[in-house]
């Protein structure tokens, strides 16, 4: 049997060779016409020593049994199964035909093959087919039984028991000839089966090991089939997931678009793509109760209509067919590019705002110097008295005491953001720091028709810290108020021991802060105010390094301001300093301030803001 199925694949048609259906029923068309054929000239010699000499009739109906073996082979050169049934089912009914009106017309032995001919065709599984063929059949009889009445078939002399014979002999053969295209459908329709049956074991097992979900919907998103996939995705068996199971766990705000790419697709138009949240089922205790609160995941769904020979249900509801992929982790990647993106901004907003600062900052000192330096060596020109020499050398020197100064806070600044400012802790007495700090800007306040305030108490303990960070924590401090009051107005500075803290306040009642501007105190070269509002120079580093300052002494700043009544900023250190916070990168992200509006002063709008950074 292999070796027959062997020869008849080597005669198939090359599109037959790859489908197991289609060769099945090429070999099913082919294997009893060159079978029938090869037997039937095999037994023709037989049949001469039997009978004698044959008559014209048998030799014709013998030369017609090469048809067949023609039919084959047009088959298995052209691959057209349909056309190859047709002029199959030509051929048989030429051979009956010629037989039956040689053999007594309808009443014929080979009139009972007529009956073949559509059931023959029955095996291309084409409708088309078997309407020509029982067409074909029913033309056949009508055209013998319409020669029987109008007496135009040949006279018969043979007696009745031949005729009997014959008839026998003609049921008989017709049988056996039902009986092979009965095999032949069986075996096709096992070959159908057998193929169905490998095809959904296939796709079986595709969907149970895809990590991909495969999904089956209705245009209103019920689910009529889901891969056991969801089962490893969602947490949940797939039961519960059936009909709008799966929509209940899509984040409510992704609702819509859900809907919208199934209802898009359904509509026929192309595949639809929609990313979306769903509910992932958290653990459960021993109890269940549940061990993490409810969590949610991305998931991207490919969704397109499905296909009118697959659907099983009427026009009017259309399904769709999706596959969703957890895109969770490129979510997370998506939101750390954004994250570090936005740094990039905000780095390169910095640098400009560096430069533009830096750059005015440092070319007004130069001018100073630069100008008055060359006044002075045309002082014979310009006729410059000793008193006038004393005043350009005094701006001078001023100049390059801020240009310094500009410089050291850049650099202080760049040490502590890399972690490079060291922390030498020591014991120190803060009231005298805070005495003398405030003496050396008592000239300055006094310029600026300023009261400076100091109100340090005797009994204040001593510290453990850095007694420089504390000197320039004051002075800046100090110097900012003093900055921003005006004229006639006051400075305060205290300080008092609250547990474990000392509280350092410095308080004045100039122009205040603004609500958008207090979010961003202490960002490095920010200034308060817009560009062109601006009455004070600076570089914007003071509250920058005093923040970090703080930072590195595990301090604590609360800044109070309100527009036009003052600010009042308060540093919270430890009395003892923490072990280990020697040098530390100080790292106190802006988005960590918190913003609180206290309760409006009588007669005052409700303009006054709280910022509070914790190191």
């Amino acid at each position: 049997m292999t070796l027959i199925q062997d020869c008849l694949d080597a005669l198939l048609h090359p599109s037959a060779r790859y489908d197991a259906l289609t060769r099945a029923r090429h070999r099913a068309f082919m294997g009893p016409r060159l079978l029938g054929s090869l037997v039937a000239f095999a037994a023709f010699p037989v049949y001469l020593a039997v009978r004698g000499a044959p008559t014209a009739l048998e030799v014709l109906a013998f030369a017609w049994l090469v048809v067949p073996i023609l039919l084959s082979y047009f088959l298995s050169r052209t691959g057209r199964y349909e056309d190859a049934h047709m002029l199959s089912s030509i051929a048989l009914a030429g051979l009956v035909m010629m037989i039956a009106i040689a053999t007594g017309g309808i009443g014929s032995f080979a009139a009972v093959w007529l009956a073949l001919i559509p059931l023959e065709a029955a095996l291309s599984a084409s409708r088309r087919v078997i309407g020509f063929a029982s067409a074909l059949a029913v033309s056949c009889v009508l055209a013998l039984i319409a020669m029987s009445y109008f007496d135009a078939l040949p006279l018969l002399d043979s007696g009745a028991t031949a005729h009997s014979v014959l008839m026998a002999s003609g049921i008989a053969s017709a049988t056996l000839y039902a009986a092979g295209i009965a095999f032949g459908a069986e075996a096709v329709a096992r070959t159908g089966t057998s193929l169905l049956s490998v095809e959904e074991n296939r796709y079986r097992l595709l969907a149970r090991n895809m990590s991909d979900v495969i999904s089956r919907h209705r245009r209103n998103g019920a689910v009529q089939f889901i891969s056991p996939a969801a089962e490893v995705l969602l947490g949940v068996p797939v039961s519960e997931l059936q009909d709008h199971g799966l929509f209940d766990r899509v984040h409510v705000a992704d609702r819509p678009a859900y809907l919208t790419a199934l209802a898009a697709a359904a509509l026929g138009n192309d595949a639809q793509s929609v990313e979306f949240r769903l509910r992932r089922e958290v653990a459960r205790g021993p109890q269940g109760d549940a061990r993490h609160p409810a969590d949610f995941i991305w998931v991207e769904m490919r969704c397109r209509p499905l296909e009118p020979a697959c659907a099983a249900t009427i026009a009017d509801e259309l399904e769709v067919v999706a596959v969703m992929r957890d895109i969770t982790e490129r979510k997370h990647q998506e939101h750390a590019l954004d994250l570090a993106r936005a740094a990039a901004e905000r780095a390169d907003a910095a640098r400009t705002r560096f430069l533009a600062t830096v750059s005015h900052e440092l070319r007004t000192p130069l001018n100073a110097i630069i100008g008055f330096s060359e006044m002075m060596v045309q002082e014979d020109a310009l006729l410059l008295d000793a008193p006038r020499r004393k005043e350009y050398a005094q701006l001078i020197n001023d100049s390059g005491q801020h240009l310094l100064s500009v410089v050291n806070s850049i650099l202080d600044m760049s040490k502590m953001e890399t972690g490079n400012f060291e922390i030498v802790p020591e014991p120190f007495a803060p009231r005298e720091v805070l005495l003398n700090s405030s003496s050396l800007l008592a000239l300055k306040a006094r310029d600026n028709g300023i009261e400076l305030v100091t109100r340090v108490p005797e009994d204040l303990p001593q510290i453990t810290g850095d007694p420089r960070a504390f000197r320039q924590i004051v002075l800046n401090l100090v110097s900012n108020a003093i900055k921003f009051t005006e004229r006639g107005g006051q400075v305060t500075v205290s300080a008092r021991v609250e547990g474990s803290r000392m509280m350092l306040c410095v308080m004045d009642n100039g122009v205040g802060i603004a609500q958008d501007d207090l979010k961003r105190i202490g960002d490095p070269f920010f200034q308060a105010g817009k560009t062109y509002q601006r009455r004070h120079e600076g570089t914007g580093l003071g509250l920058s390094i005093v923040k970090s300052l703080v930072a590195l002494h595990r301090g604590e700043i609360d800044v109070q301001s309100e527009i036009d009544e003052g600010t009042t900023v308060t540093v919270m250190l430890p009395l003892t300093f923490v072990s280990g916070a020697g040098v530390a990168k100080v790292d106190v992200p802006s988005d960590n301030i918190a913003t609180l509006t206290p309760s409006p002063r009588p007669g005052k709008q409700d303009q006054s803001h709280r910022v509070k950074k914790s190191a």
